[in-house]
């Protein structure tokens, strides 16, 4: 479980300091898929780096499942937008890299790997390197580092927003099928309306200047297509769309 009670995070420039963060509150269960959305500034990549461990100087409370983050003893899933794959290595040595760093390698991980690489039809792409592949590849190579890790909890920063609507939704529906099997507690930041109803159980309105929780949302739209195509669906899309243009922001 994810709790955060009154963040506040503030950025000094040369003059002045401005406010990232204020006020959040959140807590996402246990085993759900938290969608994050909002207007471009309202803080949510920044969100996702506090409860990372990425940045510290902050007021307020983080806690997961009850501790205060600590990267070194939990593990954390982290992917940002860019894949952050390491372009000097394979995929396979990537996918690899994240179980070496922790420590955590072994025969068992090796056949893990092996199963999740098959899963995503990667086995034959694992001796090529970053820029030899497409999107769509580095992000499934992207996905089976963070679950072949089995992180404490994962944290996705618009994963899918460089890829085209087709690979998009290929990759969501990988993804899906990625975290039924895990059941990882997730933060998902996004700026697609349906990608937030599509993957997330709880959806979170946030406001910008300073960003804040505007509303948290319980989302019955989650994990399936068949939605897309019902007049309710539709329309809380166009709710969405209209309480984001709101603060500001032209939604996709």
């Amino acid at each position: 479980m994810i709790a955060i009670e009154n963040l506040a995070v503030a950025y000094q420039s040369a003059r002045q300091e401005n406010m990232a963060l204020q006020d959040v509150s959140l807590t996402v269960p246990q085993g759900t898929v938290c969608a994050v959305i909002g207007p471009s500034g309202c803080g949510k990549s920044t969100l996702l780096k506090v409860v990372a461990g990425l940045i510290r100087n902050y007021t307020g409370s983080v806690r997961i499942n009850g501790e205060k983050v600590n990267p070194q003893k939990l593990c954390i899933g982290f992917m940002p937008q860019n894949y952050g794959l390491l372009p000097w290595q394979t995929a396979g040595e990537n996918i690899r890299l994240a179980c070496r760093l922790k420590g955590g390698w072994s025969a068992d991980k090796k056949e893990q790997m092996h199963d999740l690489c098959q899963k995503l039809g990667i086995e034959n792409l694992l001796n090529r390197y970053p820029q030899e592949l497409s999107g769509g590849q580095q992000q499934r190579v992207s996905l089976a580092r963070v679950f072949l890790l089995e992180p404490d909890i994962l944290l996705m920063d618009e994963p899918f927003s460089a890829l085209d609507a087709i690979t998009r939704e290929e990759m969501q529906d990988v993804f899906r099928d990625l975290w039924e099997d895990a059941g990882i507690t997730t933060m998902l930041v996004t700026h697609y309306v349906e990608e937030a109803l599509y993957l997330g159980q709880q959806i979170v309105l946030m406001s910008s200047s300073p960003g804040t929780v505007a509303e948290v949302m319980d989302n019955r739209w989650q994990g399936s297509r068949s939605w897309e195509d019902l007049p309710d669906f539709f329309v809380k899309g166009q709710e969405l769309r209209e309480k984001i243009k709101a603060m500001g922001a032209r939604p996709v």
